[in-house]
């Protein structure tokens, strides 16, 4: 996507009153990163607020007539899975296993798979069929969705980036995507770099450049100063509370780390029998029936 000449020659007045060799090529490295995480912060504040409304007309439509929901609910699960299936099929489910997977595949042989993953139009049928699927009442979060939608926005500006500028790491900006998606959803930004680490990227901290980091916390940043700071579970009220409460945690933790375990084999075993319906009719009749 070329920029105006205007725009160019001026940036590249500044850029050439830079003197230090080093600065030029580590801000030239860094720009691609920083210019995701901006676009991806606004990116998540928007789907952040279209979300909400989207809740605001379930509520709207529950008062209306909780009887509505007989009709709304299977045309919206079925328009969902359309949307998904005709336009975008890698766009389904949280996200976050297709972004694991271009990750692993970004280097030249599998380009055109990690195109399929992480596209402009992934991002848009992933904004589009969870907002409808949320109207009809699913439930369903937007943080994984956020993840996948800030890969694919890294993964097209590096797309974008001209030959002849220095070669930028299409997999350390589609990392750095998810991290910063992962920020941007939760307003975390020391969350999106922890989870760049443990979760998607299983490396070392010291292999991580300064871009990288920034890119991370920029998004985070532009989120929060834009929606504003918020713990995702509420405030909790924590003074005053008895030393002996720590029992009644750890006996809640034993028993919610047992109920999340069974719930996940629960789920599995689900997917399994969903992978038996072969036929689009089939397919199609699953979301009406859920």
């Amino acid at each position: 996507m070329p920029l105006p000449d205007s725009l160019r020659r001026q940036l590249k007045i500044r850029y050439d009153a830079i003197a230090n060799h080093h600065i030029k090529r580590d801000l030239l490295n860094a720009l691609p990163f920083w210019v995701g995480a901006v676009v991806t912060g606004l990116v998540a504040v928007l789907y952040a607020k279209l979300f909400g409304w989207a809740e605001a007309g379930t509520r709207y439509l529950y008062h209306l007539s909780p009887w509505l929901f007989l009709a709304v609910t299977p045309l919206c699960f079925l328009a969902g899975w359309w949307l998904v299936q005709r336009y975008a099929p890698y766009s389904r489910g949280s996200g976050i296993p297709q972004v694991s997977a271009a990750i692993d595949l970004t280097n030249p042989r599998h380009r055109y798979k990690v195109s399929r993953l992480l596209s402009l139009r992934v991002i848009f049928v992933k904004i589009l069929s969870s907002l409808v699927m949320v109207v009809g009442g699913a439930v369903i979060g937007r943080e994984g969705p956020t993840i996948q939608i800030a890969a694919s926005i890294f993964k097209k500006i590096n797309d974008w980036l001209p030959a002849w500028y220095p070669k930028v790491s299409r997999r350390n900006m589609v990392v750095t995507g998810a991290a910063a998606g992962l920020a941007s959803a939760f307003n975390t930004p020391l969350g999106g770099i922890v989870f760049a680490i443990e979760e998607i990227t299983k490396t070392h901290f010291n292999y991580f450049k300064s871009a990288l980091l920034t890119g991370v916390i920029i998004a985070g940043l532009t989120a929060l100063n834009l929606l504003g700071p918020y713990l995702y579970l509420g405030y909790p009220k924590l003074d005053h509370l008895p030393i002996w409460i720590i029992f009644v945690v750890i006996l809640v933790a034993v028993l919610t780390g047992f109920a999340a375990s069974s719930t996940a084999e629960a789920i599995l075993w689900l997917l399994r029998q969903k992978a038996r319906l072969t036929s689009p009719l089939q397919r199609a009749l699953y979301p009406v029936g859920c």
